[in-house]
């Protein structure tokens, strides 16, 4: 009897790669130990500029269930949406390329979705650094308990908008994607996006505390690198899916406005990071992010929805723009 026939649904996992040519394989092979067996890899390779293309070569001979798609270096959301149009399975997910998965990640996720009847279930993660770290994790050992259940409503209060906004660590029936795909515009912020899109064509999330990811801390990723002006998306994508949490409840919009100044203090961090010199050069960004606080600060009740500490580093920009982001340099490089 194949794999089929016992109803077990195929599920796809799509792997966008950018220059993974030292991670993808124990990426790949994570996913192969999966004890759920069902199971398809899409592979995405988006313009690598180094061995990334053999290594897919090499993978798609060792492994039947793998494919290999190209895009042309147009942006992990891109190559995310590629993975989508070229899945077969009904059940999908995502697996960052230098990231890893236990071994039990899909079949306990699988498990939520099928006993909750939900149309997507979520896990927890881990952070490693180092390959002591991610076989120090594998070692331990986790009691899965009930997950949680949630109506998209109260999914958005009470996990979107408190960080759980990644489109990894989870599972997601085809169906209630429907013809939904990443936002190919941003390059910050497109994960959450897709995720508060998806939410009003789903009846029912579920989320288990089980630690199945493994996120690489990797000191090369996206939100390490030095500013660049696409690093404005981190603000772009708060106001963006401001727009679409307030269709959904209008109660939302202190949380909301607390969240943009958030994403325009980090923004405004990521200038201040840069030599007075670089920092001069994009002054005009800095003009914005002030401006586009001072419109936020005046939200009723956004400043009591702040994380802990946001409040006084929003008050001194606020009052003195140089000043804080001068400070902010000497702290971070003293």
């Amino acid at each position: 009897m194949d794999r089929e026939e016992k109803d077990i649904p195929l599920i796809s996992v799509i792997v966008p790669v950018y220059n993974g040519q030292d991670t993808l394989t124990a990426c790949v092979e994570s996913i192969e130990r999966q004890t759920y067996e069902n199971l398809e890899i899409i592979l995405v390779n988006d313009g690598s500029t180094d061995d990334t293309a053999a290594v897919c070569v090499r993978l798609r001979e060792s492994f039947e269930n793998l494919h290999v798609i190209t895009t042309e270096g147009a942006g992990v959301s891109a190559a995310r949406n590629a993975g989508i149009d070229a899945s077969t399975g009904g059940i999908l997910t995502f697996v960052d390329a230098d990231d890893r998965l236990r071994p039990k990640t899909l079949q306990v996720l699988y498990e939520c979705l099928r006993d909750t009847g939900s149309d997507m279930a979520g896990c927890g993660f881990f952070t490693w650094e180092a390959e002591e770290g991610w076989e120090g994790f594998l070692k331990e050992k986790y009691r899965i308990r009930r997950p949680r259940e949630y109506t998209p409503g109260a999914y958005l209060r009470e996990q979107l908008l408190k960080g759980n906004s990644r489109c990894w660590s989870k599972l997601y029936r085809r169906a209630a994607i429907g013809e939904l795909r990443f936002s190919e515009e941003l390059s910050i912020g497109e994960d959450m996006l897709f995720l508060l899109r998806l939410l009003p064509f789903l009846r029912k999330i579920a989320e288990t505390d089980y630690p199945g990811y493994g996120y690489f801390q990797n000191p090369e990723g996206a939100m390490n690198r030095e500013f660049v002006p696409r690093y404005m998306d981190q603000i772009t994508c708060w106001e963006l899916a401001r727009e679409d949490a307030l269709k959904m409840d209008p109660s939302l919009a202190a949380q909301t406005a607390a969240l943009v100044m958030v994403g325009i203090m980090l923004t405004a961090g990521k200038l201040a990071e840069l030599s007075f010199r670089e920092r001069r050069k994009q002054k005009e960004y800095v003009r914005i992010c002030h401006e586009k606080l001072k419109e936020e600060i005046g939200t009723p009740g956004a400043c009591q929805e702040l994380p802990e500490g946001y409040s006084f580093k929003v008050q001194m920009f606020l009052a003195m723009p140089r000043i804080y982001l001068l400070l902010y340099h000497l702290h971070k490089y003293r």
